[in-house]
């Protein structure tokens, strides 16, 4: 067997590198889901529809999502939101998700893309708060993924890092938010809080007690929440289980559940479906 040099110059029994940085799950070899595939080959092509080497349930689910879309056709225009029928369906496997937690279609928004959502809140926040004597400013999670970077550069926003605890399996503490937030008062107008959670690059998985701390501190500094939580179906430590943002605010219950503002993020990218 070849071997092939690692970045820190020792030498490994491998013939290729596969690079999965970017959670590239098809790029990885990971093979598409025939269901997904055949379902939006019929919609882009409805004739499929009557072909009876289609499988029932593909032509079945096909047939209830042309019927959502005006004039029977994904070309047709949509709700900024997202088509209601899909928004439904979201908003089902959210509260399924999160254990009978009540989810409103009305607060789901799709987009092409969890990155296109993120960016879509962060210009809202950087516009909103564009009159402030000092950039917009995002306290970030250091290590964090490149791009995250890139779109707060994009719209002249800032990080205001805090550093996760490598020791403590890259854990978030609360402490370090609070010193992140005072050291950045006099270089940006902090104005939200982004987590990813599971963690990426890290792979943290955080704990109920960690989320809840995490809430009433941005509670307390009235900043706005960021959930990124595209990597919730990847959870495989020992141990380790994911709960989602959305639920623990909503089981803390007033004052919290009804003024932390919280925008949480998923994708279909990520997980057992890769798209």
């Amino acid at each position: 067997m070849s071997h092939c040099v690692c970045v820190c110059g020792g030498r490994k029994p491998c013939k290729d590198v596969i690079d999965v940085s970017w959670g590239d799950k098809h790029r990885g070899g990971v093979q598409p889901l025939t269901f997904v595939r055949q379902v939006l080959a019929a919609c882009l092509y409805p004739q499929l529809i009557h072909s009876y080497k289609l499988p029932g349930d593909v032509r079945q689910r096909v047939q209830s999502l042309l019927g959502a879309c005006d004039g029977g056709s994904v070309g047709s225009y949509t709700p900024t939101g997202g088509i209601s029928y899909i928004q439904c369906s979201v908003s089902n496997f959210i509260s399924r998700r999160d254990g009978g937690v009540p989810s409103s279609p009305e607060n789901i928004f799709m987009t092409s893309g969890s990155q296109r959502s993120i960016m879509q809140v962060l210009k809202m926040l950087a516009d909103f708060h564009n009159q402030a004597s000092l950039p917009t400013g995002v306290l970030t999670a250091v290590p964090t993924y490149s791009s995250f970077k890139m779109m707060l550069q994009r719209l002249g926003a800032v990080i205001a890092p805090y550093y996760l605890d490598e020791e403590q399996g890259w854990a978030m503490e609360v402490e370090e938010l609070h010193r992140a937030l005072q050291a950045s008062k006099d270089v940006c107008n902090t104005v939200a809080l982004y987590v990813i959670n599971p963690g990426n690059p890290t792979g943290h998985v955080q704990s109920r007690k960690c989320i809840e701390k995490v809430i009433r501190f941005a509670a307390e500094e009235r900043l706005f929440l960021m959930a990124d939580e595209v990597y919730q179906e990847s959870v495989f430590g020992e141990g380790s289980e994911f709960v989602s943002y959305k639920k623990v605010l909503s089981e803390m219950g007033p004052p919290l559940s009804h003024t932390v503002e919280l925008a949480s993020f998923h994708s279909a990218s990520k997980g057992f479906m890769g798209e």
